[in-house]
């Protein structure tokens, strides 16, 4: 692995930020390199929210639809509905890869290789990071696109689209450092593999697949409650033209909550190891 030299003749000093951010563009090329290498992990996190598109809206469309009357959403077709709901999916379908490469990086050794070279800490975990969101957003480039092809039609502007989108990077960055966190704790990487799928379980306990009031009373509670339904009615407001209200404040709160709670958490589990 190739470092940016920054002693001996003719080399420039760098500042401490730019061997960082340096340092992370390194591991963010070695991220990409290991999903092209070991590319199951990249197809499920990318395939796996497109098909939960097809079996919903393909097979299941016509009954889901009958159980929007009287709620809500009554008056929408089911492919709108739940279009916004399986973006979230796929923003979320990352964890798990991410998880299991930070757990297989501290058990294997190589972490203990980096940290004998002259490279940024913060970029190691930096570049699992970035390279699982950017994973993450082609799976909800391939979501969105399939479902136009199936009859989604969303109102949303060009300022509502990118709204969305940062929305979907915000969420799926809190979560991989969630999930950098759970694989940090990880003895194994079988473990690691189970603990991030609770992310992509949670918006079925939500607004995601059908409105809160067909719910259950005994869940209802916490699916109207839960982050996931708060961001799931954030981007059915910004793609459908539907009332947004402070549902788009709480839902970036969460994110931010998230995001710093995942960050600092990982960064104690990994100075500690």
């Amino acid at each position: 692995m190739s470092t940016v030299p920054t002693t001996g003749p003719g080399v420039r000093r760098l500042s401490p930020l730019a061997l960082t951010l340096a340092d992370s563009a390194t591991m963010i090329r070695r991220s990409f390199k290991h999903a092209l290498r070991y590319p199951s992990m990249t197809i499920s996190t990318v395939l796996m929210p497109a098909f939960m598109l097809l079996l919903f809206v393909g097979l299941f469309g016509r009954s889901m639809r009958a159980g929007l009357a009287g709620t809500a959403a009554d008056g929408l077709e089911y492919v709108d509905f739940v279009a916004p709901g399986v973006l979230v999916v796929a923003a979320a379908a990352a964890g798990v890869a991410t998880s299991v490469a930070v757990c297989v990086d501290m058990t294997k050794g190589i972490v203990n290789r980096f940290r004998t070279m002259s490279i940024a800490r913060t970029s190691v975990l930096t570049g699992h990071v970035v390279g699982s969101v950017v994973q993450a957003m082609a799976g909800v480039i391939l979501v969105a696109g399939i479902a136009l092809a199936m009859g989604f039609r969303p109102t949303a502007g060009v300022l509502e689209w990118l709204g969305a989108l940062g929305l979907l990077t915000l969420l799926s960055f809190a979560l991989t450092w969630l999930s950098v966190a759970l694989g940090l704790l990880a003895k194994n990487p079988e473990g690691a593999s189970n603990t991030p799928l609770l992310f992509q379980l949670l918006p079925f306990l939500g607004s995601a697949f059908v409105p809160t009031e067909t719910l259950p009373s005994a869940v209802r509670w916490f699916a109207e409650y839960q982050p996931f339904t708060l961001i799931n009615a954030t981007l059915r407001g910004l793609l459908l033209g539907l009332p947004v209200g402070d549902n788009a404040i709480i839902a970036v709160a969460w994110c931010l909550v998230l995001a710093v709670a995942g960050y600092a958490w990982s960064k104690m589990l990994f100075n500690r190891r």
